[in-house]
């Protein structure tokens, strides 16, 4: 019968998770969280993790440069994921945390006294970025589509360009001994050091926690539901009372401020920061973790950054086949899963019809009920 709604009583088993997880109180979802979560911390130290066989890589880095991407991805999703804005040139963010923190730690810094603390930089690293955020987004925010997506990458390559041939940024000479956070261990050894992966990742898994509360309560407040609105339909969402532009600067601020964060980090871990870091193709590699994982789910981006960073290392790829290999696995995934390895599940639609069955009653009395008013009509006419 046309128009007749079927019930069906299959349901993906990734459905019945998600629904079972939801039906959780707050209290049950920290008390299954918790254990995950040391679980997380002790990877450095249980040397379980698949593919840690592999003698020429170290675990621990491997490790600090999966999570320090995934806070990256963290960042990216809110623009790209959360807000719908097709930003190439995220690597500019990045870019500026990096450099920051190398002027304010450096010796080789223009700065008199470049010897402030890792515990301010952090800050003024993010502070600057959310300027810069604003003063690209400002002008360019009213663009969608293609036309932001090249503003974006225009606005990477520019930061890129200007390391380059601004003197006191050094270009391909860089900086080096850039500053690192503070502490010793007992025998006064730093904890912090290029070598040992450990601290830097414990380190990058307590900012990811961080972000991922705060983002996680930004979905569920008015900011998440702009968001979500502006994704879907920005002139729906403008015509509904929704302030579009002043919600995407927004967004871009704050996947800013994420992107700084990890500037930081990776500047201190490496301790040298040049301008050959922050080119297009790192940028397309942080825009396709976020496609990989599934654009909009944050623990999905988090496995796009594990695949994109931490099997690579572990392989030891030439640069060449690990483009091929991404470039193989987006096309596969685009074919046969184009949300993505864990994509966003928006359940306003859902809500509504599970709030419409239960007024009208069972989905397939719905529909019979539709169809023979349809055909009374039909009569009557």
């Amino acid at each position: 019968m046309t128009g007749r709604w079927v019930a069906t009583d299959r349901v993906p088993f990734g459905q019945q998770v998600r629904d079972r997880w939801n039906s959780l109180s707050r209290a049950q979802h920290w008390v299954l969280i918790i254990p995950l979560l040391v679980l997380v911390y002790l990877l450095p130290v249980l040397n379980v993790f698949p593919l840690t066989t592999e003698p020429w890589t170290d675990y621990e880095l491997a490790l600090f440069n999966a999570a320090r991407f995934g806070l990256i991805a963290l960042g990216l999703n809110i623009v790209l994921g959360q807000a719908g804005l097709l930003d190439l040139g995220y690597v500019g963010f990045f870019a500026i945390g990096a450099y920051v923190a190398a002027i304010m730690t450096s010796p080789d810094s223009f700065l008199t006294n470049p010897e402030y603390s890792w515990m301010v930089v952090v800050p003024v690293a993010m502070i600057i970025t959310m300027i810069s955020g604003v003063v690209i987004g400002t002008p360019t925010l009213r663009l969608r589509g293609d036309y932001l997506a090249i503003v974006t990458l225009g606005f990477g390559e520019m930061v890129r360009l200007l390391a380059d041939n601004v003197e006191p940024l050094r270009g391909n000479r860089g900086f080096q001994e850039v500053g690192r956070p503070p502490g010793t261990y007992a025998d006064g050894s730093p904890i912090f050091t290029q070598t040992d992966g450990k601290p830097w990742y414990w380190l990058t898994v307590t900012f990811i926690i961080v972000i991922l509360l705060l983002v996680g309560n930004l979905e569920r407040s008015r900011v998440g539901r702009a968001w979500v609105a502006i994704r879907e339909d920005e002139d729906a969402a403008e015509l509904m009372g929704v302030p579009t532009f002043k919600f995407k600067v927004w967004a871009f601020v704050m996947g800013a401020a994420v992107g700084g964060l990890s500037g930081v980090l990776y500047a201190g871990q490496i301790g040298f920061v040049n301008n050959q870091r922050f080119d297009v193709v790192t940028s397309i590699l942080f825009v396709a973790a976020v496609v990989l994982g599934g654009s909009g789910n944050k623990v999905g981006v988090l496995l796009g950054a594990l695949v994109i960073s931490y099997v690579p290392d572990r392989l030891q790829l030439a640069p060449e086949y690990r483009f091929l290999m991404f470039g193989i696995a987006l096309i596969v995934l685009m074919v046969f899963r184009p949300q993505g390895l864990m994509g966003a599940r928006q359940r306003l639609l859902a809500r509504g019809r599970q709030a419409y069955v239960r007024l009208v009653g069972r989905p397939e009395q719905a529909g019979t009920e539709s169809a023979l008013t349809d055909s009374g009509k039909g009569v009557n006419a």
